[in-house]
């Protein structure tokens, strides 16, 4: 079995242990307080966390909140506090924003290690060393990062952790891994979910994959939808959606779970594409654990 493999089923667990870890008052702490201006950064499937955690943080009435890829962050704008994810501590755009941040910034860093560099640039550090992974592509780290934000904001995740459990003893289908073109949509906090399994079967197939909020599917992409497709619906079905979708021969994947534990079966489908291609899906093409540029950020 892959790491990446052993690592998507681990996730229930991880999930638990970072419900718990947030109770703790020093971790409590570190994370936003209601009412903080928060940024959220990261890159890759760190910044596509980071919308989630922008979404729920304001449906949740915390704060306003924003999410950046780290090198797009806008250096000119206040917050209160910014909070980077990064599972390898060492990304070069997360280390460049934080260094750049003003003097006395309240700063947090989601991480699997005290001891990474990013620890020494911020003021406050979530450990998810539990969370940790071998393989290149991300799974539980980001799920756990994600789990450990919902549970902060007062989120039970009994449920979620038990619908994970039973998405991971269902096998994937079987006329869905037979499809070569992947659609995934969201709404809300789903949306950074969709764009995240899009990216699994990027990285871990090398598979034709895009995602979107789903409202914005028919303004264009639908038209490239057909037979060989499928689209994968995150949270719930937006009106009309299922009719548009009848015409192109897509089959249609949505489910009544949560997003998160929904997310489990397509990182476990961008493993089986990848398996039945022939590709070794923790060595991802082109790919490494963290992103280190020798050249600086402009």
């Amino acid at each position: 079995m892959s790491h990446v493999a052993s690592e998507i089923a681990t996730q229930p667990e991880t999930w638990r242990r970072a419900a718990e870890l947030v109770t703790r008052p020093e971790v409590a702490r570190a994370l936003p307080q209601p009412g903080e201006r928060v940024a959220v950064v990261g890159c890759g499937t760190s910044y596509f966390m980071a919308q989630s955690f922008a979404a729920l943080r304001e449906s949740a009435g915390q704060g306003e909140t924003d999410a950046f890829a780290a090198s797009e962050f806008p250096a000119g704008r206040r917050y209160d506090r910014v909070v980077a994810i990064t599972r390898s501590g060492t990304t070069t755009e997360v280390m460049a924003l934080l260094e750049q941040l003003p003097p006395g910034s309240r700063s947090t860093v989601l991480t699997t290690d005290a001891d990474r560099p990013v620890t020494r640039l911020v003021s406050d550090c979530v450990v998810l060393d539990f969370a940790d992974e071998e393989s290149v592509v991300q799974t539980r780290f980001a799920t756990t990062a994600l789990a450990a934000w919902r549970a902060g904001l007062g989120e039970d995740l009994t449920e979620p952790i038990e619908q994970a459990r039973a998405q991971l003893n269902t096998p994937v289908d079987p006329d869905v891994v037979g499809r070569s073109q992947f659609t995934f949509l969201g709404t809300g906090w789903t949306v950074g979910v969709a764009h995240e399994a899009a990216l699994k079967l990027r990285e871990a197939a090398q598979m034709w994959a895009e995602s979107y909020p789903a409202m914005e599917f028919r303004h264009g992409p639908i038209s490239v939808v057909d037979h060989r497709s499928v689209v994968w619906i995150f949270g719930p079905v937006v009106p009309g959606l299922r009719d548009d979708l009848a015409a192109t021969g897509a089959i249609v994947v949505h489910e009544d779970v949560d997003a998160m534990a929904h997310l489990t079966t397509a990182q476990r489908l961008a493993v089986e594409l990848a398996n039945r291609r022939g590709l070794h899906p923790d060595q991802p093409r082109l790919l490494t654990r963290s992103v280190v540029l020798t050249a600086p950020v402009a």
